[in-house]
């Protein structure tokens, strides 16, 4: 019998040593490349990036802190400073440092003394802040303000007390509108740019105005300072302080004298100034009244005021220059004139103006109900006489007038170092039928020949086109002192027809015409210009009903527009100049667009004079517009606490004469052809209508 053979294997003594040396030396193949693979990755720590752990372990020991540049000046032609920088104590909160925001804002307010409306302001900024952006509490700090909050920060986490320097604009509301404002940089921009600096606390970039347009040639670079701390950010010592460089100097065109003169005289009313040097197109003021305070809106504007400022119905928050839109009215017959010249009619060409004409089945009338008699042309532009343009426009058609408001500058796009434009409109009928898909009639010369209708234009294009027929020159406006420019083409009017049109606009203010109020009491000077009224709408039969003949019984928003352009000295011009003053419909002389832009040339050719004349009429006014912002601030706030009931309700009345004075107390006007109602700190780098058809007042 036989048994089956056993498969069992038989270990040996050398087999199990055999075994065992395998697996050791696999083990220590394992061991050794891990070693290897550690000692290779330490290798590669202590020597290839010796450098970034360095920095690392430096910056759990020094803090490295951006000192923000100070911005560039901005200086006017004469190096006078239009936005400087003065050395200023901030304190700021960093949102995503900030453990209760409740109790580290009430802190901050019981040591700094700062205003419920602004303890809201801070905390609605903290909710709508990214955490990365910080959020200004407070400016201007006094140096015992600054120190109170500096030896209490180890209990006041994301707090961020700073030395630097704050913007700040001499001339305040005369330049909001001109140069704009700074603040602090928005989450797009910073998304945008990427920047470590935007997020630095105090610094602060362009929001609007020549600020914003030149942004980045203002900005400097940093300066940066290394702090020696401990674990818990307590501060050691001061290591090593890198200045910073201060962005490059902007010299403009602007008179910095000339435009906080301009808008001072522009009083209580809304409106707007220009001024332009005739010989190559520099802007020498450009005033929009009234305004915002830019020194606000660069310290962080209130609840309140930036409340008060949207309601006012004056609209101060808006650059009524390059902005605003207005029917140029009759400020444009003597274009018009200038296209009729051009086109054959003859200066002695004479219509009889009877008060009224008929075109098609419309009565279209003059401003002047009686009528002028035998009209030509220099006393249609002297008198503003409708009748004459109204007949003499349909002989050559709008075409010609069109193209001829074209070439003086009307609805054109200038490039200029402003973020936003509006351009107006020259109408014709190729412009009526791609906008309205409507044949152009005979009514829509009419209307837009004495500016009214279709016809659009802003303050800027007004005064490019007195300058233009001034010169007889197409000039560009410019704010950049020094830019390099092309010499101006002519306009290409002949001279004898400029002549013609310039003596018209003389006689327009000197010679017995609608602008009279324009005349300078300056000796040997004369300024030649035409008076403009555009029509917001007619007055109804009702209204007349019951009692309203003019403008002066019609509330704010129904008046007229008031107009002027110009220049001077007549005989050979030098400057010119455009006044819309909105709503303002000729109730008052010396708040008057003639007036206003005489007196403002004015001070062109006698400072001490003009400035004499405005300091008395400011006294009827309630003073400078700093003054009577101050008291118009006054009383909103007080409005707003009877409001809330925080103040009693006959405290009323205090609010009313907190107010600013009318311009009632100015001197009323004398009735005329030309103006009756019921016609008519730190140092500076180195400079581097269908209306119309019921008449328009001239």
């Amino acid at each position: 019998m036989k048994f089956p053979r056993s498969n069992r294997k038989i270990i040996t003594e050398a087999a199990q040593s055999f075994t065992f040396t395998r697996r050791a030396m696999v083990v220590g193949g394992i061991q050794g490349g891990i070693g290897a693979l550690l000692a290779g990755r330490m290798a590669w720590i202590s020597i290839a990036e010796n450098e970034k752990y360095k920095l690392l372990s430096e910056s759990n020991r020094v803090n490295l802190t951006l000192i923000p540049p100070r911005r560039g000046w901005i200086i006017d032609r004469n190096g006078r400073p239009l936005a400087t920088n003065r050395t200023d104590f901030r304190v700021d909160l960093i949102p995503e440092r900030v453990k209760d925001v409740d109790a580290t804002v009430g802190s901050l307010a019981k040591l700094l003394a700062i205003t419920p409306d602004e303890v809201d302001r801070i905390k609605d900024e903290l909710e709508k802040a990214p955490g990365f952006r910080p959020v200004q509490v407070a400016e201007n700090l006094t140096y015992d303000q600054f120190a109170a909050i500096s030896v209490r920060l180890p209990d006041l986490p994301g707090v961020a007390p700073t030395q630097g320097f704050s913007r700040y604009y001499p001339a305040g509301a005369a330049v909001g509108h001109l140069l704009g404002y700074v603040g602090a940089a928005s989450a797009k921009e910073y998304e945008a740019r990427k920047d470590p600096l935007l997020i630095t606390p105090g610094f602060k970039v362009g929001k609007d105005g020549l600020e914003r347009s030149f942004d980045l040639r203002l900005t400097g670079k940093p300066g940066a300072k290394r702090v020696e701390v401990t674990a818990r950010g307590k501060i050691v010592r001061e290591l090593t302080t890198r200045p910073d460089t201060p962005g490059n100097t902007i010299r403009l065109t602007i008179d910095a004298g000339l435009q906080e003169y301009a808008g001072r005289r522009l009083a209580t009313q809304s409106g707007s100034v220009v001024v332009i040097d005739c010989h190559n197109g520099d802007v020498l003021a450009m005033a929009s009244m009234p305004s915002f305070d830019p020194n606000s809106f660069s310290d962080g504007i209130s609840h309140v005021e930036w409340e008060m400022l949207s309601k006012d119905d004056h609209v101060p928050l808006r650059n009524k220059v390059l902005q605003g839109l207005y029917p140029p009215g009759s400020t444009v017959k003597p274009m018009v004139a200038l296209s009729l010249l051009e086109a054959g009619v003859s200066p002695e060409d004479t219509i009889h103006c009877a008060g009224a004409v008929r075109v098609g089945n419309t009565l279209f009338h003059c401003w002047s109900r009686r009528g002028h008699g035998a009209v030509n042309m220099h006393r249609g532009i002297a008198q503003s006489c409708d009748i004459y343009f109204y007949q003499m426009a349909q002989r050559v058609g709008m075409n010609v007038i069109a193209d001829m408001a074209r070439r003086v500058g009307m609805g054109q796009k200038f490039a200029l170092p402003f973020p936003s434009q509006s351009y107006g409109t020259v109408p014709d009928p190729a412009w009526k039928m791609k906008k309205y898909g409507k044949k152009w009639e005979v009514y829509d010369t009419v209307n837009a020949t004495i500016g009214q209708g279709y016809m659009l234009t802003n303050p800027l294009q007004m005064a490019i086109m007195a300058s233009r027929i001034a010169s007889g020159r197409q000039l560009e406006p410019n704010f950049v002192a020094g830019a390099r420019r092309r010499p101006a083409p002519s306009l290409g009017a002949s001279p004898e027809h400029l002549t013609v049109i310039r003596n018209a606009m003389s006689a327009v203010v000197n010679g017995g015409g609608t602008g009279g109020a324009a005349r300078m009491n300056i000796p040997g000077v004369l300024m030649a210009g035409k008076t403009g009224t555009a029509q917001v709408r007619r007055i109804t039969m009702a209204e007349r009903a019951g009692g309203v003949r003019g403008n002066a019984g019609l509330p704010f928003k129904l008046r007229d527009h008031a107009l002027f352009q110009g220049f001077a000295p007549f005989d050979n011009p030098r400057y010119a100049v455009a006044c819309i003053i909105e709503h303002g419909g000729h109730i008052n002389r010396n708040e008057d667009a003639p007036m206003i832009a005489s007196d403002t040339l004015s001070y062109l050719f006698d400072p001490a004079k003009a400035l004499e004349k405005l300091e008395t009429l400011e006294k009827g006014w309630g003073g400078p517009p700093a003054e009577r912002m101050a008291r118009q601030m006054g009383a909103f706030r007080l409005a707003k606490a009877i409001e809330t009931g925080e103040a009693p309700p006959d405290a009323a009345s205090a609010a009313g004469n907190m107010a600013s004075p009318a311009s009632h107390n100015a001197t009323p006007l004398h009735p005329g052809p030309e103006n009756d109602p019921n016609e008519v700190d730190d140092v500076p780098p180195p400079p581097g209508s269908p209306a119309a058809a019921n008449g328009a007042t001239p």
